[in-house]
């Protein structure tokens, strides 16, 4: 079966770094383009990252541009977020998420699958 799960979330102070990562198993991984989300509580799931199947082409939210790198290793099935310069508004739950094909979406309703999610929390 498909599963997404992520992990590397936790409690970090503001200025530091989290290194997020996504395994996937159950599909053809390299067929998909990635993305990785992030939903505060009472707040809507927002677009953090995207990249392409082949990790040629990435894309960001403004919010996070410069802070954030999103790379993929197609070998070992696995998506990555680097998240540095952390702030307290960063703070959230992050999924990672799968779309068959190569274009880059920010539009969460077109993501195929879902992981569970890790929580992110920075301090001030």
């Amino acid at each position: 079966q498909v599963q997404l799960v992520e992990s590397g979330g936790g409690l970090v102070q503001a200025g530091g770094s989290l290194r997020l990562s996504c395994a996937a198993s159950g599909f053809t991984f390299s067929n998909y383009a990635m993305g990785w989300f992030r939903q505060a509580p009472g707040k809507e799931r927002d677009f953090v990252a995207a990249i392409s199947w082949r990790g040629g082409s990435t894309d960001y939210a403004d919010s996070v541009k410069g802070r954030f790198t999103v790379s993929r290793d197609n070998a070992k099935n696995t998506v990555y977020l680097q998240m540095n310069s952390l702030k307290p508004e960063d703070t959230a739950v992050y999924y990672c998420a799968a779309r068959y094909g190569y274009t880059l979406e920010k539009n969460p309703r077109l993501y195929n699958y879902w992981g569970q999610g890790t929580q992110v929390t920075v301090s001030s």
